[in-house]
């Protein structure tokens, strides 16, 4: 039994009992942490108001005997306003919490990951792109080895007339093969821009049928990988 200190961002709450907590928080050193912050929901609670969904935080954890962790001390380094106080910013931010939370590992150390939701949330902080949340997603699939196939049939290797979508093989296939859903040239050319280096020109586009595409096509990707529904992506609708 021991304290240690992190910085973390707090992804998702339950309540426990009547005045406690339990958060699952991404941090930068010890990967996901499921903690109770102790009497945090009373009136006179220290730092209750704090301890919410999308605060960034430098804690102090105390390692007890179970499966959760103790909230010792939490000071707040950032709480993204601009997010919290727009609905289609916030619901995006909890759309991309709940997928971090979904894949990210109990107390297994991933400091990128920490780094992608931090930079995901100060993105949402400073504008609204419409694509934040399927690039988002597509980054976290590749981090987790699991980036779809873009640039060549993936029953035949063909690299011409790439025209259909299919998740559950992996990527796209060409009209001769013809697996899975249509995608336009102008969805697959957004989807190689966020898996090849050009995000910052991605969360540029303005919204328009290709990108409500991209945004489809990934969440089914997303579901077939991690098979779980986001429930969050109802706020987006």
């Amino acid at each position: 039994m021991a304290h240690y200190r992190d910085s973390g961002v707090i992804v998702r709450t339950h309540k426990l009992g009547e005045a406690d907590r339990i958060l699952s928080i991404i941090t930068e050193n010890n990967g996901k942490v499921r903690a109770v912050a102790k009497g945090v929901r009373k009136t006179r609670s220290r730092y209750g108001g704090r301890l919410e969904l999308l605060r960034h935080l430098d804690l102090q954890f105390y390692t007890g005997r179970g499966d959760l962790d103790i909230v010792t001390q939490a000071e707040t380094r950032d709480h993204w306003p601009q997010v919290r106080d727009n609905l289609d910013r916030l619901g995006k931010a909890l759309t991309i919490a709940e997928a971090v939370d979904q894949i990210a590992q109990d107390k297994q150390p991933d400091s990128d990951l920490y780094r992608m939701l931090c930079g995901a949330l100060d993105t949402l902080q400073n504008s609204d792109p419409v694509l934040v949340v399927p690039a988002f997603m597509l980054k976290l699939l590749a981090h987790e080895g699991v980036a779809p196939a873009l640039d060549q049939c993936v029953i035949g290797g063909e690299v011409a007339d790439l025209e259909f979508f299919d998740p559950g093989i992996g990527g796209v296939t060409c009209a001769a093969h013809q697996r899975g859903r249509a995608i336009s040239p102008s969805a697959l050319e957004l989807m190689r821009a966020t898996l090849g280096g050009a995000l910052a020109a991605v969360l540029e586009v303005q919204q328009a049928p290709h990108t409500d595409e991209v945004t489809s096509i990934t969440h089914r990707l997303w579901e077939f990988h991690i098979e779980r529904r986001l429930r969050s992506t109802e706020l987006l609708q």
